[in-house]
This record gives structure tokens, C-alpha cells and sequence, in this order.
């Protein structure tokens, strides 16, 4: 469906300016913004994807991933194509980058805000995921059905890249309760070439997320020979911790993908001292993804007891936090473990 767009300005000589995210385009009358799928059409800008679902699934809310938020529930998980990165090792490349790569009608499958969250509640899920493209270029679809979803008491969550302005966080804030953002390297020249973007932008969100009431937890992707040296590891490590040690920090492994399909998988010992890194700068909570084995258990700081504990076979979490705190010590454990608690970062 396409709808006008929220978060632009008219200009002069018919362009229009898109304030969504980072790359501010200023769009040209009948030309498409970097996202490929708003459009300006004489002088007002839409979007082409508005309830044009491309993939939706039911997901553990772990696969976001979120450790620290609802733990052991589904998430209802929705997306439309097109992204704001041009992410060479893109996992989901054949929907982000679908405006690029086809010579095809922008489309999906046509679900309302409503439906979304009536396919939520029937399915048992207890919240909401934009996800697998980014959020951020379907905003005004995700900002409509986090409202109603709110109104049914379904949390909603963002996973993202973190390329959004200020004026978008601050428009779904009201509507958003967790995130996952990608900090994908801590090197601007890497998103210049590797994304097609810039670092600061992400920074600024990861800052502006966090002296909020959104919880928020951060993933790294470690690709060999991109982001995987010991220095920007660290770098990013510090950058977390003087935020707030208690954000948990994600490192997934790489396997070949996209454009980046002859470079090898992630070693695994790589991770293991990205994990290293992350605990000696003061991380709380480092967990390794793609790795079979690795634990996906939620400890105390204090007293190093398991408050989450994951048991494979799918069973449900075992949880020993009451009230926001760990049960066998009395320590406050950032996250939200029980429907209805707000948001609270780790002391």
C-alpha cells in the first residue's frame, strides 16, 4: 500500500527532504530515497510499503537476539523489504536489498496494523518484532501497529541497525519497549565502504537509547578481516561500558553470505576473545551466537548464580529474579523479566 510518508519537508523546486533516518536524502520529483522504497511523487514523499508484508513468523524472543527481555516467550515477527545499509555479508540480502537487486514491483503480502497484532494474540506470542530488514524504512507501518499493540498490551520490539534519527526514536519511543541494535564495527571507514553509511549516526542512537526507558541490547557480527581485530573489539567494549556496563553485548559468528560468500566462518576462538575483551573492560553480560553449545544463561554479577536459566529442548527458562532482582542475592538485574515491568538498566 502506499501512504504518505511521516518525518519530511517540502523543498524547493519540487524535492523533498526525508528525516528518518541518517542519510537525510534530499529526493528529487519520481526519484526513491536510498531505501528504495519512499518515493517522491510531486512533492510529497510516500512510502510503498506500508502493510506489505514480506516475511512474518512466529520466533523465540532469544532469536532477536534478547536475553534480558521476556525471557522463555514468543515474539510475532514481521518485515517489509528494502534497507537503509548495503551490507555486503547481509544475512537476509534476498528482502533487504530487494529494491536493488530486482527490476520488480515493490511488494509483499497486504496485512493491516490490526491483523498483525490479532496474529500475535491468537498465536500466543507476548510481543511484537519489527526485524529481519530494518525497521526504520517501514517506520510509519511499525509506528501504526506498536500503537494498537500497546492498546493490547503487547510489548513491541525494534531490531535494528540503529541509522534512525532523533526525530524517529523520539515519534515510536512512546511505542517501543526493547531493541536490538547492530553495532557492526567501530571504524567509520568500514561503514562507509562495507554499509554505505556512517558510524556517528549509530552512536548517537546506542547513546540516546540508553538514557532511555527502552531496553536495549547490542549484537557485533565478527567478520574476519572487517571488524575482528583485538583493538576494535576493545573499542567497542569501552564504548558499551561507559554507557552502562549492564547492556548485554552479543557477539555472533559469521558464516558466508551475499557478497561475501568466499570469506571463511568466524573461528571460533576469534569470539572467545571478543568475549574475553568484553568481560575484562567490565561487560556484565557477553554471550556468544551461531556458536553451538555456548550458554544463553542470564548471570548476577554479584553473586554469579544463573537468574535465567535456558535448559535446551525448548523447555521453558528457569527464572530466579523477583522484581527486577536476582533472587539469591538481592542484586538488581537489568531487563524486564515478568509482563507489565518497565525497562531498568543494570546499577
Amino acid at each position: 500500500m502506499i501512504r504518505e510518508a511521516m518525518l519530511y519537508e517540502r523543498q524547493e523546486g519540487g524535492r523533498v527532504r526525508c528525516h528518518l533516518c541518517s542519510h537525510r536524502c534530499r529526493i528529487s520529483d519520481s526519484r526513491f530515497g536510498f531505501c528504495g522504497v519512499r518515493q517522491n511523487r510531486g512533492g510529497t514523499l510516500y512510502t510503498h510499503v506500508y502493510g506489505e508484508v514480506i516475511a512474518a513468523d512466529v520466533d523465540p524472543v532469544e532469536k532477536k537476539p534478547l536475553y534480558h527481555f521476556l525471557p522463555g516467550t514468543t515474539t510475532y515477527s514481521i518485515a517489509t523489504v528494502g534497507c537503509n545499509f548495503r551490507c555486503g555479508f547481509c544475512q537476509n540480502w534476498t528482502i533487504s536489498q530487494a529494491p536493488q537487486e530486482k527490476e520488480e514491483t515493490i511488494g509483499g503480502t497486504p496485512i493491516s496494523p490490526g491483523e498483525i497484532v490479532d496474529n500475535a494474540l491468537d498465536r500466543g506470542c507476548r510481543s511484537i518484532s519489527f526485524t529481519y530488514t530494518e525497521p526504520t524504512i517501514f517506520f510509519e507501518y511499525a509506528h501504526d501497529t506498536a500503537r494498537l499493540a500497546h492498546e493490547h498490551g503487547l510489548p513491541t520490539i525494534f531490531v535494528s541497525n540503529g541509522y534512525m534519527t532523533e526525530e524517529a526514536l523520539a515519534a515510536i519511543h512512546p511505542w517501543l519497549d526493547a531493541c536490538n541494535i547492530d553495532l557492526k564495527s567501530f571504524r567509520d571507514r568500514f561503514y562507509r565502504t562495507t554499509c554505505k553509511a556512517r558510524l556517528k549516526p549509530v552512536l548517537d542512537t546506542i547513546e540516546r537509547i540508553g538514557k532511555s526507558d527502552i531496553w536495549m541490547e547490542l549484537t557485533t557480527l565478527v567478520v574476519p578481516g572487517l571488524n575482528d581485530s583485538p583493538e576494535e573489539l576493545r573499542d567497542i567494549a569501552r564504548f558499551i561500558a561507559a554507557i552502562n556496563p549492564g547492556i548485554p553485548w552479543h557477539i555472533i559468528r559469521f558464516f558466508p553470505a551475499y557478497h561475501t560468500d568466499q570469506t571463511e566462518a568466524t573461528p571460533v576462538e576469534k569470539l572467545r576473545e571478543a568475549y574475553r575483551i568484553g568481560v575484562s573492560e567490565g561487560l556484565y553480560h557477553v554471550y556468544l551466537g551461531n556458536v553451538p553449545g555456548e550458554s544463553a544463561d542470564v548471570v548476577c554479577p554479584r553473586c554469579s548464580r544463573i537468574v535465567v536459566e535456558r535448559r535446551r529442548g525448548g523447555t521453558a527458562p528457569e527464572i530466579h529474579v523477583d522484581r527486577g532482582r536476582c533472587a539469591f542475592c538481592g542484586r538488581h538485574i537489568g531487563g524486564v523479566f515478568s509482563p507489565g515491568a518497565r525497562p531498568a538498566a543494570d546499577p
